[in-house]
């Protein structure tokens, strides 16, 4: 980010345009650039699927709330007037789901059998018993 920031403090006609990116003429590159140059490099990068600012925002805002960003910090990051709509992307997807089935199944097996550090008889405290 910062070679084009420096690279940006000379690109000729910005005039006080505060634009982050720009086009060839020095003003605001528009969504449709912007569009074309995403689908320019997904496809030279041989990515399949749809890769647009769209899917691009999506994936940002999905990394930074998986890696522990705060919610608050992300939805002004996106421009978001409410938390609950930055909160979409912190809700876990399908395959995090069905992991946790899975692993909750393996689970309920180990006590069943007696297997792994999860076996117990009976547990008096909350009154649960093997499944």
């Amino acid at each position: 980010m910062q070679l084009w920031l420096d690279e940006r403090a000379n690109w000729p006609h910005t005039g006080g345009n505060r634009a982050l990116f720009l086009n060839a003429k020095g003003g605001r590159l528009s969504a449709r650039a912007a569009g074309g140059i995403i689908a320019e490099i997904a496809k030279t990068a041989g990515l399949d699927g749809p890769a647009t600012a769209h899917v691009l925002r999506h994936t940002l805002a999905t990394t930074l709330v998986r890696g522990k960003t705060d919610l608050v910090m992300v939805a002004e990051l996106l421009g978001h007037a409410r938390l609950e709509t930055t909160r979409r992307y912190s809700l876990p997807p399908d395959k995090d789901k069905e992991d946790a089935r899975t692993s909750a199944r393996v689970s309920a097996i180990r006590i069943r059998t007696g297997s792994g550090p999860f076996f117990c008889s009976f547990c008096p405290a909350c009154n649960l018993k093997p499944i």
